[in-house]
């Protein structure tokens, strides 16, 4: 099972078709992903269901439906045990950003949380979670393939928000600082909280 979000609502690509509640089943071959965020911007549907007989094919059948962009971003970790949270667009966000040319996907996490925050001194510890999304840009849908990593950082110099990307604040935030910071926060983000 994979969700792809739409804001905060998931389209769940599935095997198992349920009986329909607050949520519509679609046969992943033939629906019109269109009308499927559509409806998930306009309705009360709490989500949809994409149904397909193979496991193995749910993602890759999805994929295929809209132009794919991929990035890469960080959980970052420093020394007090602290999270690296930037704020853009009135919500609470990890560092992530678009793979350019021919970089690795972990070369792209760790710059792009250099960009947008101004940490230096990153290590990978391991992967995390990928996580899609479905947003609109110059009038078109694509999905979002974030791939995220857990990184940690002695940094402890000046956070310097990347203001032409939206970013209006970088902090380090504290377990209950996070918590509250969740509930602004990103469906994916949360998942990977």
């Amino acid at each position: 099972m994979y969700q792809v979000f739409v804001n905060d609502k998931p389209i769940i690509l599935t095997t198992v078709v349920s009986e329909e509640t607050n949520f519509k089943n679609y046969l992943l071959d033939t629906v019109n992903i269109s009308k499927v965020i559509k409806e998930l911007n306009t309705t009360s549907l709490e989500e949809v269901r994409l149904i397909h007989k193979n496991p193995d094919k749910l993602l890759k059948k999805f994929l295929k439906k809209l132009p794919n962009v991929v990035a890469g971003g960080g959980k970052v970790v420093n020394d007090k045990e602290e999270v690296l949270f930037i704020y853009r667009n009135k919500k609470w966000d990890l560092p992530k950003g678009k793979a350019e040319g021919k970089e690795s996907i972990e070369e792209t996490s760790v710059r792009e949380v250099e960009e947008e925050t101004g940490v230096k001194g990153l290590e990978i510890i391991k992967p995390l979670d990928i996580t899609y999304h479905i947003f609109k840009r110059n009038g078109k849908h694509k999905i979002k393939i974030t791939h995220w990593f857990e990184m940690k950082t002695t940094y402890d110099g000046k956070l310097e928000p990347q203001e032409n990307e939206g970013i209006t604040k970088v902090k380090w935030l504290g377990q209950a600082e996070q918590e509250k910071a969740m509930t602004n926060s990103y469906a994916n983000i949360k998942i990977l909280m």
